[in-house]
């Protein structure tokens, strides 16, 4: 008689191990190095930081913290309940419509909206012709500004909380609600009292999520001149030439993302609040009658208005007005930079997830559970801490290796890795390793634990059963981690900005450029190429909405 074990108990190659352990030790090297630069950076650095900008930092990004968490958890949660819980005219095409700003980076929706409300702009020459007021007459909000950072961040990132409480609430049995609606409860009373509390740790995740992207945004709060710490990382290193500062800086907000991915975590360990009755009912939605129902419509257009369709329109008159040639040779470079790093990124993260998750599953021990979890931090560190703690020691590396060659053979190395994609692609990989983990790992609950078992009864190794059995299984998850982390990488600017080889720009650069330069027109064109890719995964998400 054949004696199985299970996969998770079976131990996996050594190779996989190893090449687990090595993937857990790059992700982990920035954060060491962040952390090591720091501490000998000396005390004169900090001093001087303390009294200049640290606080302004500090404040202004915890600012931009408290008005994004407000407002993704107002915009989020609110549009989530409506479209799960109630009944209105067009709620089936505005149930896929809010996810499409996911879409839009921050910094594409900052050049958008710039075009149209600075003071040259549409709205404000329109304003003046109208009334034939001058410029100092009128009071008009500032775009450029922490309100206005706040906004094209809560714009984009209020999806996160969309979708997260959008399947808490579908999760959730009627059982609880109708009990508050007999007890005399209004709908809007049971919505606060009942269905907000049972998804309380979907929406924290979501909320959490949203959080540790404001903190990692870097195109918007330099565009608008809003200075934070990632803009702080930004300037310390290449207008001050200061390292060590840079370094302190990304220390300060490395741990601050740590924290949020500790609590990130915990709250989605606990799924929901269970509901404690055995009956569980689906939810039928209310039927929403006169204002109502056009109240929760408008509530619902009004995200998806100003959070794509008015910037998607606003970026197209831009462009067409512009005088870039998306075909031109300078532009197809561009595209091809951006294409080459982000499909090698999605292939080099895909296989490290491969390895992690599969390792995990063979052997669920310490070092597997440890290995993931270090792999896992990189979604929580912002790309400009990873850019640093990645430059500080491979630039020390090259220059060491540089020094010793020229005392030795008189030859100079140059700058080997640090003048290479393929410390920009590492970034990427630690960067988002996390999504491909969960695009993976998502996948894998569809392998039963039979399968493994006969196909290690049948002959195959643990990795001819990945090969045979996993893979051809897991195409539509693998497909989409990849498609995730190549839109991911085509959209990152901190940590291409400060790592990008010399001479070696990407679409994502190029739109910075112009827009730093007041050349918004110009900027449309390369920020309609990176929304048009970005909106693949989207449409892989909108169709699983569409499912309910």
């Amino acid at each position: 008689m054949l004696n199985l074990k299970r996969p998770s108990t079976v131990k996996g190659p050594k190779s996989l191990r190893r090449a687990a352990v090595v993937l857990a030790a790059i992700c982990v090297l920035p954060m060491v190095a962040v952390a090591l630069a720091a501490v000998t950076g000396g005390s004169d650095t900090l001093v001087h930081l303390a009294e200049t900008v640290l606080g302004r930092y500090i404040t202004t990004t915890a600012l931009l913290v408290v008005l994004v968490s407000i407002g993704t958890f107002m915009i989020g949660t609110g549009a989530a309940w409506l479209v799960t819980m109630t009944e209105f005219p067009a709620r089936r095409i505005l149930e896929i419509a809010l996810v499409i700003p996911l879409a839009f980076p921050a910094y594409v929706l900052a050049y958008a909206y710039t075009h149209l409300l600075d003071h040259p702009g549409i709205v404000q020459s329109t304003l003046r012709d109208v009334t034939g007021w001058g410029p100092r007459d009128y009071d008009f909000p500032e775009i450029r500004s922490i309100g206005g950072a706040a906004l094209m961040l809560i714009l984009v990132l209020y999806p996160y909380v969309y979708l997260l409480a959008r399947a808490a609430f579908l999760q959730q049995s009627a059982t609880s609600f109708l009990a508050a609606r007999s007890l005399g409860k209004t709908p809007w009373q049971a919505f606060l009292g009942v269905s907000i509390p049972m998804a309380r740790p979907a929406i924290a995740s979501g909320v959490l999520l949203a959080v540790m992207e404001t903190i990692a945004d870097f195109g918007t709060v330099a565009y608008f001149g809003v200075q934070t710490f990632a803009t702080g990382i930004y300037t310390s290193w290449f207008s001050i030439g200061d390292r060590a500062g840079a370094a302190q800086l990304a220390s300060g907000i490395l741990m601050v993302a740590l924290v949020l991915a500790v609590l990130e975590r915990s709250s989605r360990g606990r799924a929901k609040y269970h509901d404690s009755s055995k009956r569980q009912e689906p939810m039928e939605p209310i039927q929403l009658r006169g204002w109502a129902k056009w109240g929760a419509m408008g509530l619902c257009i009004v995200p998806v208005m100003f959070g794509w369709v008015v910037p998607g329109v606003a970026l197209m008159i831009m462009g067409f007005g512009s005088e870039q040639d998306l075909f031109s040779p300078r532009y197809v470079a561009f595209a091809v930079n951006s294409v080459t790093l982000a499909s090698i990124a999605a292939v080099v993260t895909l296989v490290a997830a491969v390895i992690l998750g599969y390792m995990q599953r063979l052997d669920d021990g310490l070092l597997s559970r440890l290995s993931t979890s270090i792999a896992r931090l990189g979604y929580a560190v912002p790309g400009g801490v990873i850019a640093v703690g990645l430059m500080v020691p491979f630039a020390s590396f090259d220059n060491a290796l540089d020094a010793w060659m020229r005392a030795t053979f008189d030859i100079s190395t140059g700058l080997l890795i640090t003048g290479s994609i393929w410390l920009l692609v590492a970034a990427y990989m630690i960067r988002f390793l996390a999504a491909a983990l969960g695009a993976y790992e998502g996948g894998q609950v569809a392998v039963n634990a039979n399968m493994d078992m006969a196909s290690r009864a049948l002959g195959k190794t643990a990795l001819g059963t990945l090969r045979h059995v996993h893979f051809p299984i897991l195409r539509p998850s693998l497909l989409t981690a990849l498609l995730i982390v190549f839109v991911d990488v085509m959209k990152e600017l901190p940590a291409t900005l400060i790592l990008r080889p010399f001479n070696f720009d990407t679409l994502a650069v190029q739109a910075y450029r112009l827009a730093s330069d007041e050349r918004l027109e110009g900027a449309a064109v390369p920020s309609l190429v990176i929304v048009a890719i970005g909106l693949l995964p989207v449409i892989l998400i909108c169709r699983q909405v569409g499912r309910r």
